[in-house]
Parts: structure tokens; C-alpha cells; sequence
């Protein structure tokens, strides 16, 4: 990751299938073995019962609105070119907490608890080897919702 970019992560090889996936619009979790709970952010051990029998699974881009903080000032590049920008946890259908992003909603809209679905945002940045690639970071957006019960934001 280059020194003045604080919003790429670093991909490396065992979180490559994670961002991997985002870049095919596909939203992954780990999963135990042993326990069988769901858990994010992607970690090699189960971080509920220390199993090191976890796997990768497709989450189904699902959420409800946890909590959220409008951010309004953010110094660090290039989140000054974003705000304001509304940093969010969200409650995933398979059951783990996420930080993310919401986007294309306006804050007045936000309610605890309201649907969400996943959505992509390229950035760009640098992979372990340093060569320019492109990444793309879920963040969640207001959920598409059934003809005549109140549409989106």
C-alpha cells in the first residue's frame, strides 16, 4: 500500500480469494468447521472456538443497518474529496458485523435497522509486490425493495 493512500488494504496471499471475489461483485465470509458460525473479517482460526477448520463461503450481500456516524471532516487523503461519507456497521443475514460504507442514501433516510445490500467500489492501490492493481472494496447500499412498499433511498 503506498504511504499516502489509508483507504487500500493490503492484499495479500491468504486474503486474495476475499478481494478476488469482490472484484467479481461477490461478497465472501469465513466460516468454522468445528462450530459452524460465520465470522468477518477474514481471520485463518475460528475466532469463537480457535478451529483452524475454516473455509470461504459466499455471503449473500445482505445486511440491516446496525450504526452509523456521518463523517464530516476526515483529513487524511483522499477522504477529504469523500466526505461527507457515512462510515456504518452492518448486521450480515449469515450473522457477523461488518464495518463498512453506505452509500446512495441520504443521511435523513439512515434508520437502525433497514435493508441493505452489498455493492463494489474500485480504488486504486498496490498489491504485495508493489504493482499498481485496482481493488474493490464492498460497501452497502440501500436494498431493493418490493413494487409499491416505499422504495429506496
Amino acid at each position: 500500500m503506498t504511504a499516502d493512500r489509508f483507504d487500500v488494504p493490503e492484499i495479500d496471499a491468504f486474503t486474495r480469494p476475499y478481494w478476488d471475489a469482490a472484484c467479481d461483485g461477490h461478497l465472501l465470509l469465513r466460516r468454522c468447521g468445528v462450530c459452524g458460525r460465520a465470522h468477518h473479517y477474514p481471520r485463518e482460526f475460528c475466532p469463537h472456538c480457535w478451529s483452524g477448520a475454516v473455509t470461504w463461503e459466499r455471503a449473500s450481500g445482505r445486511a440491516t443497518l446496525y450504526t452509523w456516524s456521518v463523517v464530516h471532516r476526515n483529513d487524511l487523503p483522499p477522504f477529504t474529496a469523500r466526505t461527507p461519507y457515512v462510515a456504518a456497521v452492518v448486521d450480515l443475514a449469515e450473522g457477523p458485523r461488518m464495518m463498512t460504507e453506505v452509500v446512495d442514501c441520504g443521511e435523513g433516510a439512515l434508520t437502525v435497522g433497514m435493508a441493505l445490500e452489498v455493492a463494489f467500489r474500485a480504488q486504486g492501490g498496490e498489491d504485495t509486490v508493489g504493482a499498481r492493481a485496482a481493488v474493490v472494496v464492498p460497501v452497502f447500499r440501500p436494498a431493493l425493495v418490493p413494487e409499491g412498499s416505499g422504495g429506496r433511498c
